[in-house]
């Protein structure tokens, strides 16, 4: 996993370098998203993994494919892309394209999962307590779980904050088990 990350990284950045300088981020994102989703296709796989197909025509049709979804630029880096072998990457250059963009827009998408549903006005408040924690606008999306007993469980990108029940009990039968 890793080693995808290493090779997509300088084409996540180009990418976002490129995009940012013609104000066209969130179209760059969702472009590369759909372009992703392509690669991903069942069957499609078969198609960039096929050594007698040139990667011209690789190129030609993941854009085929993508249609009318993707701009010339993103099709221009699709060309790219194939010519370096790299088509792979793409669902890693989405990735960590959206990671730039979350960082220059100061944002994050947290996710809480709680072991009740959680109404608005406690979801703002959180929102508002993680913002200033993490110092970035903070996007929640939320979801329940009846396993975590009790609390909740935050996601925001690698970081992670275990405030239910279940974590609770396991942390202490783990000090007990030691």
């Amino acid at each position: 996993m890793a080693e995808l990350s290493t090779l997509a990284r300088p084409y996540a950045r180009a990418a976002f370098e490129y995009a940012r300088e013609h104000n066209s981020l969130a179209q760059w994102l969702e472009q590369l998203g759909t372009a992703a989703a392509v690669t991903q296709a069942e069957g499609m796989e078969s198609v960039l993994d096929n050594p007698s197909i040139t990667d011209e025509r690789q190129a030609q049709i993941v854009n085929d494919v993508c249609g009318d979804a993707i701009g010339a630029e993103v099709k221009n880096f699709i060309t790219i892309l194939s010519s370096n072998k790299r088509l792979s990457l793409l669902p890693e250059i989405h990735a960590q394209f959206d990671l730039l963009k979350s960082s220059q827009e100061k944002s994050v998408d947290v996710e809480v999962i709680s072991a009740f549903d959680l109404d608005d006005a406690t979801a703002e408040r959180l929102a508002a307590a993680l913002g200033k924690k993490l110092e970035r606008e903070v996007k929640v999306s939320t979801s329940t779980d009846n396993n975590l007993l009790g609390g909740v469980l935050i996601r925001a990108g690698d970081l992670v904050i275990d405030g239910s029940l279940r974590g609770r009990l396991n942390k202490l039968a783990e000090a007990m088990n030691s």
